[in-house]
């Protein structure tokens, strides 16, 4: 009986979006998302201060509010977490805030339905020119060039992003890495991917458009500022632990 229940309980793609304040491009989102790709689109708020959890329920998307605002870090936990308890095969974050064109969505899955990857990332980084064209600061440009760059030679790496918001991971990952143990903040993109290198896990990426507009959501330059330190002590973090002279608790325990 348990095992017939978990088999029917299983899902393969479960599409999750961190949402704050997506009001304006939930629909938006959601209607890009190829029809009945995903067996399940979950949404987690964290306390918006609009309407997202109501065009949320009305577009009849499952839905979780966090009572308090938990962080960006805090709330892909939560994704994540439900995800898994959904029986998840494939878990894909996509912004509620239509930054990241999630009509390709199915694009971004099928390496790793082939089993040619185990996580899969939308880079917005294809040309210096089509990245500014899109959008993005200048500054936001340079700070992502420079740290890509030392993260690929640190990391023994070759990706074009590591800073996207768009990305797909197969369940096995979620439940190898220790996840609840990473930041709260901006920062947990960058511990859940240096841990997956870390443990081995193959990256691959595709091109997406990049979309920077004034609904869409944005960090400041301070916040930027405190991200790219923080991305830097993860990858010394990262060089203690192969090193064998200190694991952090963002590392699985082997």
């Amino acid at each position: 009986m348990g095992k017939s229940n978990r088999k029917l309980k299983k899902k393969q793609v479960v599409v999750v979006m961190p949402a704050y304040n997506a009001e304006k491009t939930l629909v938006k989102t959601f209607e890009d998302i190829p029809y009945k790709l995903a067996d399940e689109i979950i949404l987690v708020d964290d306390g918006s201060h609009d309407k997202t959890v109501m065009k949320a329920r009305k577009l009849g998307l499952k839905t979780f509010v966090h009572p308090q605002n938990r962080g960006y870090g805090g709330n892909q936990k939560t994704c994540y977490t439900l995800a898994l308890n959904e029986g998840a095969d494939i878990v894909v974050m996509i912004h509620p805030d239509y930054q990241y064109d999630s009509s390709l969505t199915e694009d971004l899955i099928k390496p790793i339905k082939e089993g040619r990857f185990d996580i899969m990332l939308g880079s917005r980084i294809r040309t210096r020119s089509e990245a500014l064209a899109g959008g993005m600061p200048l500054y936001k440009y340079i700070g992502n060039r420079f740290l890509t760059i030392m993260q690929n030679i640190i990391l023994g790496q070759n990706l074009s992003e590591y800073h996207t918001g768009f990305r797909a991971f197969k369940s096995k990952v979620l439940k190898k890495l220790p996840f609840h143990k990473f930041s709260d903040d901006f920062v947990f993109d960058q511990h859940i991917l240096v841990s997956a290198i870390r443990e081995g896990f193959r990256i691959g990426e595709i091109v997406v458009p990049v979309r920077y507009f004034s609904d869409a959501s944005s960090i400041s330059f301070n916040r930027s500022l405190k991200y790219g330190i923080a991305t830097v002590f993860t990858l010394f973090l990262f060089v203690l632990s192969k090193l064998k002279i200190y694991t952090s608790d963002i590392f699985s325990k082997k």
